[in-house]
């Protein structure tokens, strides 16, 4: 996808991204994941996201520009992935929540070897970073450069009766904003949970 086709709003992003594939290349091997669940996110206006109180050095990556990699370390033990969007100096991204592995199917099984079914491999953000072997260095990551290790490469828009929405899973504010996106039927979406005092902040 162009830099272009990722500078708009993280909702609009969001169900964009629907269907689309990201690409990961290592020493390992190659990993493709077709994305199947995704959240939006923006920034001051949106209390559950990363930037609502501003800029810092963890969430730099996600002022922009778009179309870079936004990965962070959540509850001490999980990488998560996000895809940046709006405009440059402008905090908005889209947390990547699931996906079908479409390509290096047994990489993916090395790397989640508690995966019960393949649905499993990447059903939920922890989960689909771990199958496409993204860790920390990812951040910043250019999707939209041809020689990244990591890619995001378009596919069709899909029909709108395909996709649903409902709300954000976790997140301990906002709790009803209905941002989260998902392909209806897929087996590979994640679970609903619902945030509360508990539930910690996301991208």
């Amino acid at each position: 996808m162009t830099r272009a086709e990722l500078a708009v709003d993280p909702v609009v992003a969001a169900q964009r991204l629907l269907g689309c594939v990201l690409e990961s290349r290592t020493d390992e091997g190659n990993v493709a994941i077709r994305l199947v669940e995704v959240e939006a996110y923006r920034g001051g206006d949106d209390p559950a996201s990363h930037c609502y109180r501003g800029r810092t050095p963890r969430n730099d990556v996600m002022f922009g520009p778009a179309g870079h990699l936004y990965v962070y370390f959540v509850y001490g033990m999980h990488f998560c992935a996000n895809i940046v969007s709006l405009t440059d100096g402008v905090p908005g991204a889209v947390l990547l929540r699931a996906g079908e592995v479409v390509s290096g199917v047994e990489l993916a099984r090395l790397r989640r070897p508690t995966a019960r079914t393949d649905a499993e491999l990447a059903k939920g953000p922890a989960r689909l970073t771990t199958a496409l072997g993204l860790h920390r260095p990812h951040n910043g990551v250019d999707l939209t450069d041809p020689a990244s290790p990591v890619r995001v490469l378009a596919a069709d828009p899909l029909p709108a009766d395909s996709i649903q929405a409902g709300p954000r899973v976790g997140v301990a504010v906002a709790m009803d904003v209905p941002w989260r996106f998902w392909v209806d039927g897929s087996p590979a979406v994640s679970g609903y949970r619902r945030g509360g005092k508990a539930a910690r902040t996301r991208t």
